[in-house]
C-alpha cells in the first residue's frame, strides 16, 4: 500500500502534489461543510475578487465544489485537460486576489500585488508543466 501511494506521488512534482492535496481537502472536507453545514447567514463565496454573502454566496458553492473535484481528478489522473485550464484558473484567482484587496478597505495596491505575486508563482509552474500532464489515448474517454 504504502509503495502503491509513493508510486503515485512520484508521478507529479512536489508542488503540484501540494495542488492536489489542497483540491482533495477542498472537494473532500471544505466544500461540504461550507455547502451542508455553514449556515446561510455566514456564507462567502469570492469569484473573481467579489465576494457575495448569504444566498448567492450558498448558490454558487456547488460550482466551487465542481472545479475543485475536477481539479482533485485532473491532478490525480494527470489528464492533459488539466493544461492550460489549472493554469488559467490559477491566473484568474491571483487577478481576483488583486481586485478583491483593491475593493476591501483592509486592502488595497500594495497588499493585492503581494497576494497576485503569491499565485503567479503556481499560475507560472502550471503553465510551464504543460509536459508533465498525460497526453497518451488512454487520457481520451477515460475521463466518463
Amino acid at each position: 500500500m504504502t509503495m502503491d501511494l509513493m508510486v503515485e506521488w512520484a508521478k507529479r512534482p512536489w508542488w503540484m502534489n501540494l495542488m492536489l492535496g489542497f483540491c482533495l481537502y477542498m472537494a473532500f472536507i471544505y466544500m461540504p461543510f461550507d455547502i451542508f453545514y455553514k449556515p446561510v447567514a455566514e456564507d462567502e463565496e469570492v469569484w473573481f475578487g467579489f465576494v457575495l454573502h448569504g444566498w448567492a454566496a450558498k448558490a454558487t458553492e456547488p460550482l466551487h465544489w465542481l472545479i475543485y473535484g475536477a481539479g482533485a481528478w485532473g491532478f490525480w489522473h494527470m489528464r492533459s485537460w488539466m493544461w492550460p485550464w489549472a493554469a488559467l484558473y490559477c491566473l484568474q484567482v491571483a487577478i481576483a486576489m488583486l481586485v478583491f484587496n483593491l475593493l476591501d478597505e483592509r486592502g488595497g495596491w500594495m497588499a493585492g500585488l503581494v497576494a497576485m505575486a503569491v499565485f503567479m508563482i503556481p499560475t507560472v509552474a502550471l503553465w510551464r508543466a504543460r509536459s508533465a500532464f498525460g497526453t497518451s489515448s488512454s487520457d481520451a474517454g477515460t475521463d466518463a
